[in-house]
């Protein structure tokens, strides 16, 4: 309310609205009474604002239009002015015709002749959308202040913690506020993880890991798609069901929380609690929109800032252990040579074979997923998919991690289907994937653990779970535990080598076949399960053809092995000897054509690096000399990219050896050259 005017007999002070803004229709109300303040004849523009009819308004009837709250004083202040005859001015509330308040400034002046006093005259103007648009610019820079404030203490600060902490105590006072939180939504979208918060003296943290769940199904719908929950009194407007059990449960009885939507992904919110009820403004909602908004993008600066400097330090672990990995082969072959050399008794001969072998198998794993890493990184990985049974493949990857159990004195468990699952998969990934997570629970279980496999079916998936008994993983180390050179911290001192790919690619090789991956675990020596889903085949498995890999193709076939390697050539000529093939070999392109005249081999194992003519221009030509135009060709190579196989199946060869070659591999290959082409 303003006081009335103190000056006498004035009249209306300047800046009196003009002549078009009093004509009754709009925001201006032209209005005149006797000399006692009564009003005696009808005024329209009265009428046209409130909506009054004359009978209503006649006298003092006009107070009835006046806000309840506002008339005690209105009232008060306008017998003053008419017993004092001095212009009054004054502020209320005063209803419109649709019912809303509206605020006026009223201006009144007394009419004089002379000494006596005739009548008041006046005017009210509604003002409301201007103290609006005043008050809406202060509030604007009273928000752009606080966002100032805000912006100069957390800019400085490059850690992403300490960046929450600050921005939560600053708006968690600024609104007065019992508690104020900044939570991360996890990837999978239905976990937020409060890492610190803000609150007032005696209120506990809320700090931890929550599940979205918890807000109630619409709640949490409306988060998902950047709306705010606005909740001014918790018990009135939410059940048990609708989030109202958890947040009593912390003490609030009243919230906001902005969700902050990316790219379709809820990834951040900002929440503020108060201990009681509270009648949230609109600007106090935009305003914690804006805040986390703001956080989030300072945070992700930091982060990605921290992430570079992660990953030169990965990087520099991952150089330190791959030449750590690749080393640790090395030394027991060069030990095996060494025992070979002194000791040629057949017994000490088997022993260094069975050294050498296992540990090129190793370097081979190695250097096979580096390679899997860089297809991957290139999108360069094809899957070969067709229908297998899982229970063959399983059978598979069990026995290639087997080595590694049997070394630790694990006890595995097999639970497999009884039914006949079967995947449409690539079959050498899927045993690659449980081969992997295998090796993976040998690896961080102490010897003499259990390890179990099992495998059922869940609907239109196949369910793979792979258990142990091991050191387990904080739950804080989980969300990491996939990523591209990850060791964690906890492992360091219990590991048994290892890239840190592995499970990268398990979860690579997982995806691609439309399938998921997931790991759960109790925390430290609480043991770690895997466990993966993939489609299972809509058509059964194809029959097996008669004559499998290790049906013998020798006898009377000839193999020409062109290898620029002398060790090499001369080791897989030895060795395709033993088996009972006729065998010739060659080191370059050239003298590889003139041996296959004089030789007239059945199958040429090629390789393609080969000096004065590589294997692609061999291959060419022995495709183009009718007397070796069906010969089986085999790639002999160290390159194993699907481009590289798609290269040499283009170029004409049969099929596509990756050094160094296993056994069962190139037997396999060579019993499938016996029935391919025919002369």
């Amino acid at each position: 309310m303003f006081e009335p005017d103190t000056q006498p007999g004035r009249g209306l002070r300047a800046g009196t609205p003009s002549h078009e803004e009093l004509d009754g229709t709009g925001t201006t109300i032209v209005w005149s009474t006797d000399a006692d303040g009564e009003i005696r004849r009808p005024l329209p523009s009265w009428e046209t604002f409130t909506g009054q009819p004359w009978e209503h308004y006649r006298g003092q009837g006009w107070l009835d239009a006046v806000h309840p709250d506002d008339r005690t004083d209105v009232l008060r202040l306008w017998r003053h002015g008419v017993s004092t005859r001095r212009v009054v001015e004054m502020g209320y509330r005063l209803r419109r015709r649709d019912g809303a308040y509206r605020q006026v400034t009223v201006h009144g002046a007394p009419m004089l002749d002379g000494d006596q006093l005739r009548e008041w005259v006046g005017v009210c103007v509604d003002v409301t959308a201007s103290r609006e648009a005043a008050a809406s610019l202060r509030d604007s820079e009273e928000r752009f202040r606080f966002l100032d404030r805000l912006g100069q203490q957390t800019r400085v600060h490059n850690d992403a913690n300490r960046v929450m902490e600050i921005t939560a105590r600053l708006l968690g006072e600024y609104l007065g506020a019992t508690r104020c939180a900044y939570a991360d939504v996890e990837p999978d979208g239905n976990r937020f993880t409060i890492r610190s918060d803000w609150s007032l003296q005696g209120v506990p943290s809320s700090a931890g890991v929550y599940s979205l769940d918890l807000f109630g199904s619409q709640a949490t719908s409306r988060l998902r798609r950047g709306e705010p929950l606005v909740v001014h009194d918790v018990d009135a407007e939410l059940g048990d069901e609708g989030g109202g059990r958890m947040f009593n449960a912390i003490g609030i009885k009243a919230i906001i929380c902005a969700g902050l939507v990316k790219e379709g992904r809820l990834v951040a919110m900002m929440a503020v609690h108060q201990a009681v009820p509270r009648r949230w403004t609109g600007r106090e909602v935009a305003l914690v929109h804006d805040v986390v908004d703001r956080c989030w993008a300072h945070i992700e600066r930091v982060r990605d800032s921290a992430m570079l400097r992660e990953q030169d330090r990965r990087k520099d672990e991952f150089l330190a252990t791959l030449a750590h990995e690749l080393r640790n082969p090395l030394a027991p072959m060069k030990y095996a040579v060494a025992m070979m050399r002194l000791a040629p008794e057949p017994s000490a001969q088997a022993r260094a074979q069975e050294v050498i072998d296992r540990q090129v198998s190793q370097m081979a794993r190695l250097i096979d997923d580096l390679l899997d890493l860089s297809r991957i990184n290139r999108g360069m990985i094809q899957l070969q998919r067709e229908s297998v049974r899982l229970r063959t493949l399983l059978e598979r990857a069990v026995e290639i991690a087997r080595p590694a159990i049997e070394t630790a004195r694990h006890r595995l468990e097999l639970q497999l289907p009884e039914e006949d699952l079967m995947l449409d998969a690539d079959p050498a990934r899927v045993i690659q994937i449980v081969g992997n997570l295998l090796n993976n629970a040998a690896k961080y279980t102490p010897d003499g653990g259990e390890l179990r496999l099992a495998a059922w079916r869940a609907g239109m998936n196949a369910v793979l779970e792979v258990t142990d008994n091991g050191i387990g993983i904080p739950p804080e180390e989980q969300g990491k535990l996939f990523q591209m050179f990850t060791q964690l911290h906890h492992t360091s001192a219990r590991a048994k080598g290892g890239l840190g790919i592995g499970l990268a690619l398990v979860r690579t090789l997982v995806q691609m076949h439309g399938g998921s991956v997931r790991v759960a675990s109790d925390g430290l020596d609480e043991g770690t399960r895997f466990t993966v889903e993939l489609p299972l085949a809509a058509q059964p498995a194809r029959q097996p053809q008669p004559g499998g890999a290790t049906e013998s193709a020798a006898g009377t076939r000839r193999v020409l092995v062109v290898e620029d390697n002398r060790d090499g050539l001369e080791t897989l000529l030895a060795l395709l000897d033993m088996l009972g093939y006729e065998v010739a070999g060659a080191g370059d392109g050239r003298e590889a054509l003139e041996q296959a005249r004089r030789f007239r081999p059945d199958v040429v194992l090629l390789d393609l690096g080969l000096p004065i003519m590589d294997g692609f221009e061999v291959a060419r030509a022995l495709r183009q000399d009718p007397q070796h135009r069906h010969v089986f060709i085999a790639a002999l190579t160290g390159w194993g990219a699907e481009a590289d196989r798609r290269r040499t199946a283009e170029a004409g060869f049969d099929a596509h050896l990756t050094k160094p070659v296993e056994l069962d591999a190139l037997e396999e290959a060579l019993a499938r050259s016996a029935g391919t082409r025919t002369p």
